[in-house]
């Protein structure tokens, strides 16, 4: 790492350096976060560590090959056709891999990399231009206005709605979804979000991920996704992501195999079910299941915030199996630190 630390045309700010000892020097200014990062990834060791999201699980410190950590970044930077001189906004924490992961990319493909605040609204404390830019959904919600500034998107920590892939339709910004995780080093697929009003392009075709360079995929006997991805892991990984294999690169997502929910002998993946209620819950919402005696499962949704009135008779293609049978609302989601939701802990605060 040391003989060729970082691509000359490589930028932070708007400054360049000349040894990575400058760099982490000026990284102090910014934050905390990126000064370690940095001096993690000049060291010596052949890894960095790693946290976890513990969405589905407990949060965990695992170990990541700088080596793969590079060969994600230019599987990123050839998929989206970015080269050298790309201009690029960190507006995601880096004290996890999304973020971290826009630095490797920036060293190593050569990019001008601004960093901001890790804001709910990051295109208000800037008003420049961008080619790329990664973002949480709600950031994404709240930049709608102002979004046509970035180029090329991709949001990924968390499902996008149908209200907010509704509203993004005829924006120029061109959107991507991610599928990934940390043991992946980020996304490892993506699937185009907008720009379909005015396409050929079927329901179908929109709902499929394309994988990443020297990525191949297959299912397991649940259908779960097992990912083979030697570029960026030692091991092919198992993913509890059950999914429909559309071809060798291309595959539909339908939800967690953790989170299915069996109810009188109906599988139900409330994945599937929570994109159809976003077409008429504007707030943050999950279904899940409960112990049910005639049933086995009772389908319930959660709702955060105020209580209010849902007609699930406005959706015409809502099942009457996928309809939930109780709905309760809760002040506050529980969270990870990466903002998504904790759905088990979420249902402890529900007086069932």
């Amino acid at each position: 790492m040391n003989n060729n630390p970082f691509h000359i045309d490589f930028k932070l700010n708007g400054n360049s350096f000349s040894t990575s000892d400058e760099l982490i020097l000026f990284s102090k200014e910014i934050s905390g976060s990126i000064k370690k990062f940095f001096v993690d990834w000049f060291s010596d060791s052949e890894f960095i560590e790693v946290q976890t999201s513990g969405s589905t699980g407990k949060s965990k410190t695992i170990q990541l090959k700088k080596e793969f950590m590079i060969n994600s970044a230019l599987a990123t930077g050839t998929f989206f056709n970015l080269k050298e001189n790309t201009t690029a906004l960190l507006c995601m924490s880096t004290d996890f891999i999304a973020g971290k992961m826009m630095l490797v990319r920036a060293l190593v493909l050569g990019w001008n990399l601004d960093v901001i605040a890790t804001v709910s609204n990051p295109l208000e404390i800037t008003n420049k231009s961008y080619d790329f830019s990664a973002m949480v959904p709600m950031q994404l919600e709240n930049s709608l206005s102002q979004i046509d500034r970035v180029q090329k998107l991709i949001v990924g920590g968390a499902m996008v709605s149908e209200e907010l892939v509704s509203k993004i339709q005829n924006l120029s910004t061109n959107i991507f979804a991610t599928f990934g995780m940390t043991e992946t080093i980020t996304h490892v697929a993506v699937k185009q979000l907008n720009g379909f009003k005015n396409s050929t392009s079927s329901e179908v075709e929109k709902s499929h991920f394309t994988t990443l360079p020297n990525v191949s995929i297959a299912k397991d006997t649940r259908n779960c996704l097992v990912i083979n991805a030697p570029k960026v892991s030692d091991t092919k990984i198992v993913t509890n992501d059950v999914v429909k294999i559309i071809s060798k690169n291309k595959f539909k997502w339908l939800g967690r195999i953790d989170h299915v929910i069996n109810s009188g002998g109906i599988k139900l993946h409330p994945e599937k079910i929570e994109k159809k209620l976003s077409k008429i819950i504007s707030q943050r919402f999950f279904v899940t299941g409960i112990k049910d005696t005639s049933l086995g499962e009772k389908l319930i949704l959660i709702v955060e915030g105020k209580k209010k009135p849902i007609i699930f008779s406005k959706i015409k293609s809502l099942s009457r199996f996928e309809t939930p049978k109780e709905i309760y609302f809760v002040d506050t989601f529980i969270e990870t630190t990466t903002k998504k939701i904790q759905r088990k802990k979420t249902l402890d605060l529900v007086s069932l």
